[in-house]
């Protein structure tokens, strides 16, 4: 696969997303976040990319700083990841494999999502992107997918979960699946764009203690963000899109 690897340590990737406030970005990290998702697409959690520059710059370097576009011209989403300073972007809509490998050429980490079950799955190494996001056909319901529709789509070190995920069920999805990563926005707020403290603790913790059980049991699930760049900035080697039928759906930070 092109890009960046997180392949190779036994860290499980921790992903906050819809974040709009500085306090929110530094609590989810203070609480042991990897990464950290904003969303510049319509929606109740959108941000400007100004405010989030400004962000970045408080945050710590090993964090992983993902903005996130829907159907964005390839051009701008390259132009306000690289202004900012974030370090990878994440691709919502229905972007083409080669506006996808476009926008990979230029920024240095890409996440191509799709809904569980979506026909494109199968022809994600096109996409040239590093890395999968899976969500739910219908993402603000407040329901998981079928699990089962995630399993074996892609190789789990390249592979986020998402949709409907809370502390309540984000040990067993890492259990079954076991994914390079797990994204969260609307289980852990107090209200859209709005973080709820004790959520994301609870959140963090129980994908921490699943993802130390596996690797107890000698079945490790991820890997280290920190791999993705190296620390000059470069690649390190090498939830509305369209649901199982390619009709629209939004995504959970599209809904209040």
């Amino acid at each position: 696969m092109a890009g960046g690897n997180m392949a190779g340590g036994d860290d499980l990737v921790v992903k906050i997303c819809g974040l709009t406030t500085e306090a929110d970005a530094l609590l989810a990290v203070g609480l042991g976040a990897d990464a950290l998702g904003f969303v510049f697409a319509p929606s109740p959690r959108q941000i400007a990319p100004a405010i989030v520059g400004d962000i970045v710059k408080r945050l710590p370097r090993d964090v992983l700083t993902v903005g996130v576009f829907r159907n964005e011209a390839p051009v701008r989403v390259v132009e306000i990841a690289n202004r900012i300073g974030l370090r990878a972007v994440q691709l919502h809509g229905h972007e083409t494999p080669e506006q996808c490998s476009w926008i990979r050429q230029r920024v240095a980490c890409v996440i191509k999502a799709f809904p569980a079950g979506h026909r494109e799955i199968a022809s994600f190494g096109s996409y040239g992107a590093d890395y999968l996001l899976i969500d739910g056909p219908n993402p603000g319901s407040g329901s998981v997918f079928d699990w089962r529709l995630a399993e074996g789509v892609v190789d789990p070190s390249s592979m986020f979960v998402s949709g409907g995920l809370h502390a309540g069920n984000v040990a067993e999805v890492i259990t079954r699946l076991r994914p390079l990563g797990v994204d969260v926005a609307s289980g852990v707020e107090a209200s859209p764009g709005h973080k709820d403290p004790q959520k994301l603790r609870a959140f963090i913790r129980q994908a921490r203690e699943a993802h130390a059980t596996l690797l107890r049991a000698g079945a490790p699930a991820g890997s280290r963000v920190g791999d993705v760049l190296d620390p000059s900035g470069h690649a390190a080697g090498g939830s509305g899109a369209a649901d199982a039928q390619g009709e629209e759906t939004p995504y959970d930070w599209m809904n209040g």
